[in-house]
């Protein structure tokens, strides 16, 4: 438990300097704790290490710029992202307010022998949480509710509403207060109807430098080793932190109508844990329940952090010996009242009516948290990422056939879109007979790369051979360039459908003498007709 405190405080402070969402906290999560586990070996040292070379790659991500790769992060994700976690820290907290014991963490378990295990619950940890689930919802209503004081008022009545928004305001902390009191009368009396949070060892950490190396009493783990052991952690847990805290402060940010900067969030976190190793922290990043605690209870501005901050180094110096006596049930009211707002189930029907397409990068994202939180976060930007190349690859193409068969891309071309553009010609001026000269209109196609014109190399080569013409139209002039260094072999370029026309008159004279005189070259000669 300790080591969950040494890594609370530094994330408030830095945060304070660096961050730009209001709402958000950084410190240790589930998320979070599970990852260091698996990739730390369960071992301090480790995971002390862990944090300082996250914090390195963050803050040499957050100097790149490279905050910008969260922007494919989808809104249809941060909100399928804060459903699912809110269900699941919600239901997480199930145990702690029925009193259950020895209950998996994974979702679906948890699920499972919560229920099947639900005639073991304590009866006062589940009257005790309930208790504190009406108090919190009643504060809060009450304050949703609380009308607005003129100047005009009596003074006894501006102060009585000044006293109501206090408590329903620090209604959490007064929760916890009351529950704690509440328990430590029940063991003054010698009986505990509750499960407590327990002892916790007391004094501030060690300000000392990450271990560079671990002594065991065998051998000598050297840094190298160290780093080796580690693996995949040195990338999954950086950039599953920055991905965690991103989809947070967005989620928040919308909600509360701000701005944040994914560079600058980088920043805030990579120093944070760069300064967290020095004082035995753990990796840390944004955090879902407290930030949901944090927005509730009214914050501000990332100044908040400071009292939470000051707060949690108190606490360490001479509280952890009170804390012994906080019911858990009270601590789960709490969280499980922060984070039930935030479970949107209106963005369902919302995207049903707006764009149905956008269900699936949300859906996806929604289910697969259950599993694995990372997990889900990951397959639905990987989804949201396939939508947005679909029209890419497959661009919308309109065809009108008259004299010729005119072809109108309605955007640029891109290397997967080739073979797509270059199938659709085939297809339509083979399909038609006689065979009509192709023009290609690009109004739309305001880029290419090398992959476009190799492809376009080919088509006029293919087209050729079976005797069609085709005719390049409005093509910008940048494309243009482009088209003129390839020196594409018989390439044609008009400026409107009119010239295109006469283009077309031309080839027909010139066809018509090449079998006069018996020549194979029905094509005019490669240029550029203006």
């Amino acid at each position: 438990l300790q080591y969950g405190l040494y890594s609370s405080f530094m994330g408030c402070f830095i945060y304070c300097l660096l961050g730009t969402a209001k709402d958000v906290t950084l410190g240790p999560t589930a998320i979070m704790s599970l990852l260091v586990s698996s990739y730390a070996f369960h071992d301090p040292a480790y995971a002390v290490l862990l944090t300082f070379l996250s914090g390195c790659i963050q803050l040499i991500m957050g100097l790149l710029h490279l905050g910008f790769l969260l922007d494919f992060i989808s809104y249809p994700v941060i909100r399928g992202f804060t459903s699912a976690a809110a269900v699941t820290i919600g239901f997480n907290q199930v145990k702690a307010l029925l009193g259950l014991q020895n209950i998996p963490r994974q979702f679906f378990l948890q699920v499972y022998y919560t229920f099947s295990r639900i005639g073991e619950t304590r009866v006062g940890d589940a009257i005790l949480g309930l208790i504190c689930l009406i108090v919190l919802t009643g504060l809060q209503q009450m304050k949703n509710h609380i009308p607005r004081v003129f100047r005009m008022e009596k003074l006894s009545v501006r102060i009585s509403q000044l006293i109501v928004w206090a408590t329903a305001t620090a209604r959490n902390a007064l929760v916890v207060l009351f529950a704690g009191l509440v328990a430590y009368s029940f063991q003054v009396r010698g009986s505990q109807p509750f499960t407590l949070t327990g002892t916790i060892p007391q004094g501030l950490p060690p300000f000392q430098p990450p271990p560079f190396s671990k002594v065991t009493p065998n051998e000598t783990v050297y840094f190298g080793e160290m780093v080796q052991a580690m693996g995949a952690g040195l990338a999954v847990v950086p950039l599953m932190g920055l991905l965690e805290t991103v989809a947070i402060a967005k989620a928040f940010a919308s909600q509360n109508n701000y701005q944040i900067d994914p560079d600058q969030e980088l920043l805030a976190m990579g120093f944070t844990n760069l300064f967290g190793s020095f004082v035995s922290s753990y990796p840390v990043t944004g955090s879902f329940g407290r930030t949901a605690v944090n927005a509730q209870t009214g914050v501000r501005s990332p100044a908040g952090g400071l009292i939470t901050g000051a707060l949690v180094l108190l606490s360490l110096a001479f509280l952890t010996s009170l804390f012994y006596y906080i019911p858990k049930a009270a601590l789960a009211a709490v969280i499980i009242c922060a984070v039930a707002p935030m479970f949107d189930a209106r963005i369902f029907r919302t995207l049903w009516q707006v764009k149905r397409l956008d269900l699936v990068p949300l859906c996806v994202t929604f289910l697969l948290c259950f599993w694995e939180m990372q997990y889900g976060i990951v397959a639905g930007v990987l989804v949201s990422a396939i939508l947005l190349l679909y029209p890419i690859a497959r661009p919308q193409i309109k065809v009108s056939e008259h004299e010729t068969i005119l072809l109108q891309p309605s955007s640029g071309l891109c290397f997967p879109a080739i073979e797509f553009l270059c199938d659709t010609v085939h297809k339509q001026a083979l399909s038609v007979s006689p065979l009509r000269t192709v023009i290609l209109d690009c109004t739309h196609v305001s880029n290419i790369d090398y992959t476009v014109v190799m492809g376009l190399s080919e088509l006029l080569q293919q087209l050729r051979c079976r005797r069609i013409s085709l005719i390049f139209i409005n093509v910008q002039a940048h494309v243009l360039q482009v088209l003129l260094a390839a020196d594409l072999g018989r390439f044609c370029n008009v400026s409107s459908l009119e010239d295109a026309g006469k283009s077309c008159e031309e080839e027909a004279r010139t066809a018509n003498e090449a079998l006069f005189d018996g020549s194979d070259s029905i094509l005019p000669t490669s240029g550029i007709i203006q």
